[in-house]
């Protein structure tokens, strides 16, 4: 398949991914602005990163002018699945795919955006990838866009009803595999119970937003991770298959 084949081919599988991400970054469009960001500021945030997790989590510590390192160190925990989504998806890339390609990938790799090329029959070649993250880069974008704008038109009461979005995309993110695995349930409620915790006890309450995520994202998913992982299906697999019958 020609190389133009393959960039249409992946901007229309891109396409799905484009419109979903235009009703998410118009919520988080809307939530920066009222968090007192300028539009052009709230614009480029979305262009320069694509991540909703982390710009939700990093608008408030820029609106509170807290320090840098608290920045560094929140988006390193919020995003470092994609630093694992990254080492999988290098697998699944042709041989033909160069290294300044590969970086150019990386800037993209999104939940959605690695579940449609990991999914793939073939080895994901660079035309493929780049058509597929076109769409999806420039939906997040004009949507963010669109939301800062509406932000600034929209009456107040209107901007807060729709700033919810943003919090309910992940409420929907965490509920199916909770309703699957209790131990996922229980680990977001840990996580709930603590954040709670640094917001409502006058001691905990003094530690700033950035610090108080880490924390609860750390002390929540490692405990889980110890006392109850979850199973490597395709290892038990195979062990079922070394089994002598």
């Amino acid at each position: 398949m020609s190389s133009k084949n393959l960039f249409l081919r992946g901007l229309k599988d891109g396409f799905p991914i484009c419109l979903g991400y235009l009703s998410v970054s118009f919520a988080f469009g809307i939530f920066a602005v009222s968090s007192g960001l300028s539009v052009w500021q709230v614009i480029m945030i979305s262009m320069a990163n694509v991540t909703s997790a982390g710009q939700l989590a990093g608008v408030p510590i820029i609106a509170a002018g807290l320090p840098l390192i608290e920045m560094v160190l929140t988006q390193f925990v919020i995003n470092l699945r994609y630093s694992l989504m990254s080492v999988s998806l290098s697998q699944k890339l042709s041989p033909r795919v160069k290294l300044l390609h590969r970086f150019v990938m990386a800037f993209c790799v999104t939940d959605e955006i690695f579940a449609v090329a990991i999914s793939q029959k073939d080895e994901v070649e660079t035309p493929y990838f780049l058509g597929l993250m076109t769409s999806p880069f420039w939906g997040w974008t004009i949507g963010t866009a669109l939301g800062a704008l509406a932000g600034d038109i929209l009456p107040e009461m209107v901007v807060s009803a729709l700033g919810i979005a943003l919090y309910s995309m992940f409420v929907a993110i965490i509920i199916p595999p909770s309703k699957k695995n209790h131990s996922v349930a229980l680990c977001c409620l840990l996580a709930m119970v603590l954040s709670s915790a640094f917001y409502y006890i006058p001691v905990l309450s003094k530690v700033s937003s950035g610090i108080a995520i880490i924390i609860c994202a750390l002390v929540s998913g490692l405990l889980f991770a110890a006392i109850a992982p979850i199973p490597d299906e395709k290892g038990q697999e195979e062990k079922k298959k070394e089994v002598p019958a």
